[in-house]
């Protein structure tokens, strides 16, 4: 088992940053590769960014792309979402996610934190 806790949303103006922080309990927490997901209001949830169980792979949606930059330190438990230069679109609640497999799709995770709220003002 493994619980997740993300911390880090807010509400920021177009062209800001966020750190989103997501605490994962267990001793097991560098067995899982590490997802970040969205759902805005009204939207399907979505992929965002992915690691590796160690840190060295790492996927990005195309929207998020050159923008966000996900990271993990493993002597922490904690998988981490970097935005840069947020758009109004990026509104969402954000998600993340741990997974024994690899992938984008929602079913390839295990385990889901409860999210936090990023608001971004035009």
């Amino acid at each position: 088992q493994v619980q997740l806790v993300e911390s880090g949303g807010g509400l920021v103006q177009a062209g800001g940053s966020l750190r989103l922080s997501c605490a994962a309990s267990g001793r097991t927490f560098s067995s899982y590769a590490m997802g970040w997901f969205r759902q805005a209001p009204g939207k399907e949830r979505e992929f965002v960014a992915a690691i590796s169980w160690s840190g060295v792979s790492t996927y990005y949606a195309d929207s998020v792309k050159g923008r966000f930059t996900i990271s993990r330190d493993n002597a922490k438990n904690t998988v981490y979402l970097q935005m840069n230069s947020l758009k109004p679109e990026d509104t969402a609640v954000y998600y993340c996610a741990a997974t024994t497999r690899w992938g984008t799709g929602l079913r390839n995770y295990d385990y889901w934190g409860q999210g936090t709220q990023v608001t971004v003002s035009s």
